[in-house]
Parts: C-alpha cells; sequence; structure tokens
C-alpha cells in the first residue's frame, strides 16, 4: 500500500468515525459532573518473569544451564488540567538478560540482553467540541544498554526525540475501553553517542533529524468477560525529509531511498490475570522500517510472571 494512501485513509477514519462510541462516553442527562475524575488518574502495573534451569558438572548430556529475566512496567498518568486540556502521560520500562552456561566448561558467560526500552511520552489535547480535537505531544526512546558496540557499552543510547502536532479523534472513552487515532506532522532527533563511524578511528556524537507525517492508533479493550486485556498501538511514520539525504545520493550507496519507505510499529499485548499477582502476558510486535531491514520483523513474548499494581 503506497504512503499516501495510508495516510488519506487514516484522514477519513478520523474526521468519520461514528461518534456512538463518545456517546458512549459522555454522562447520562442529570449525571452530576463531579463524577467527572478530577485530578490525577495514576496507574502502574510492574511484572517481573523468571526462567531457570541448571545442571551439574557430570550430567550426562548436552543440556546446558541457563538464567532468563524480563522486567517490565507500564505507567499511565491523566488529569483533565482544564475543561479544554487533557494531559496523558505514558511511561513504558522493560529490561532482560539471559545468563547461560557454557556447554564444555558448564562456566557462566557473561549475559546477553534479551528485552531493552524507555519510551516516554506526554500528549496535550485541546477538545473545543470540535469534530476533532488538535493536539502536541513529545516521546522519547532510549535503551538502558547499547551492546551493539563490542568495544563498549554505552547506557541511555541510542535515543530518538519525536515532537508532532496536528489532529486526535477520541472514538472510544470508557473505564475499561478506550480508543483514540491521531494524525499530524512530526519532527525526530536520533542521538548516537561515542560512536565510531566505519573506517574513522576517532568516536563522536552523531545526529540526525527527520521530518514527515505520523498516524497513531491507540487502543485498550477488554476480552473474554474482563479476563484478558489487549492494548494494541499502532504507529505509522513516512518521513519527507532527512538530513542526510545529500549525503547519501552523493555517495550512490544502495539503499540510498530507503528512508522515504513508510516505517510502521504495532505493539499488541494480550495480559490475562491468574491471580491477583501472577500474570500471563503475549506479546507480539510488528515492525517495517526499509533503512534496518528490507523485510517484516517480528517479536513474540509469551510470558509468566509476577505482577504488582503500585498505584
Amino acid at each position: 500500500m503506497r504512503p499516501w494512501l495510508v495516510m488519506i485513509m487514516a484522514s477519513a477514519a478520523l474526521l468519520t468515525a461514528s461518534p456512538a462510541h463518545a456517546d458512549e462516553a459522555a454522562p447520562a442527562d442529570g449525571a452530576d459532573e463531579a463524577a467527572v475524575p478530577d485530578g490525577w488518574q495514576v496507574s502502574s502495573d510492574i511484572n517481573l518473569t523468571l526462567t531457570q534451569n541448571a545442571y551439574t558438572d557430570n550430567w550426562d548430556g548436552d543440556e546446558t544451564g541457563a538464567l532468563s529475566w524480563v522486567f517490565n512496567s507500564n505507567t499511565l498518568a491523566e488529569s483533565q488540567l482544564t475543561d479544554v486540556v487533557n494531559n496523558k502521560n505514558t511511561l513504558k520500562l522493560s529490561f532482560g538478560q539471559t545468563h547461560k552456561q557454557d556447554e564444555d566448561s558448564k562456566k557462566w558467560d557473561r549475559p546477553s540482553t534479551n528485552t531493552d526500552l524507555i519510551d516516554f511520552g506526554s500528549v496535550f489535547r485541546f477538545a473545543y467540541g470540535w469534530a476533532v480535537d488538535p493536539f502536541a505531544s513529545g516521546r522519547v526512546e532510549s535503551r538502558f544498554l547499547d551492546t551493539s558496540d563490542r568495544e563498549l557499552t554505552r547506557t541511555l543510547n541510542p535515543t530518538t526525540f519525536t515532537e508532532s502536532v496536528g489532529i486526535a479523534r477520541v472514538l472510544i472513552k470508557q473505564e475499561k475501553r478506550d480508543w483514540t487515532m491521531r494524525l499530524g506532522g512530526a519532527v525526530r532527533q536520533h542521538l548516537n553517542r561515542n560512536a565510531l563511524p566505519e573506517g574513522e578511528a576517532k568516536r563522536e556524537d552523531i545526529f540526525t533529524n527527520d521530518a514527515g507525517v505520523e498516524f497513531i492508533s491507540a487502543f485498550r479493550t477488554p476480552l473474554a468477560d474482563g479476563a484478558i486485556t489487549l492494548t494494541s498501538d499502532l504507529t505509522v511514520y513516512q518521513a519527507l525529509y532527512y538530513s542526510e539525504s545529500d549525503v547519501l545520493d552523493d555517495g550512490g550507496a544502495p539503499g540510498a531511498d530507503d528512508w522515504k519507505s513508510t516505517d510502521i510499529d504495532w505493539e499488541n499485548t494480550f495480559s490475562a490475570g491468574i491471580t491477583k499477582h501472577i500474570v500471563v502476558n503475549l506479546y507480539v510486535q510488528v515492525l517495517y522500517d526499509k533503512e534496518i531491514d528490507p523485510d517484516v520483523r517480528l517479536k513474540e513474548t509469551l510470558s509468566l510472571g509476577f505482577t504488582f499494581k503500585l498505584l
């Protein structure tokens, strides 16, 4: 599907979506206005998953010991600051490592990272009673540990900053179900600290930026009579400008125009609570970024772990 067609379809969805869902979220006639939550509504969900197996040195077989753990945290803070301004902040933190034994010596190798994510976003939405609401947002994405360079492990690297403005439409707003779409222009800055460019002997900070059109869909709903919660976030980004485009064109390297391709990031999480503190999570992420790989990438994680709701 062509990028411009994706954006046109997104615009049509924002403008023509049925307002029936919005009516569901509105208070009934004669309802007390104080029923609308005041102040900050904060929730935080933390879970830890562990997998471990070990064997003695005289074990007969090719099995090796392994220890894998993953920490996840999802925090949401939302407030109706004024009659018009709504602010929603989300923070996603994930980090995990896998420790393995050497097959021959049975000694434990250095751990490898299996999950690493820092993602903070803040959205200001202005409700004037129009068909769509103006919005302004900011987002920061990074990693706890960058192990892509064998000679140097860098913390909080690389980092991407995104600022966007545009229009938003709240399709569903209920206690346990909500769906919001946003469409606007976005500017992104990419920072790679202490990087060692190919063929260079000195490290340097590499800073690039791009600008384009961004579409975001955020959907959350209960399934199976509330036993399962589905959270689905879709981001589609079409770059129209890239600061390094002239350098790529002059070099004539293969893939010089890959930055012009549409980027897609689709995250889906199915969460089912077995008990109050034990939860099963199925996480599926679909990625497409031609600058990284010409094919679609898929990540799937099924975990059983402990969860704690702090707020």
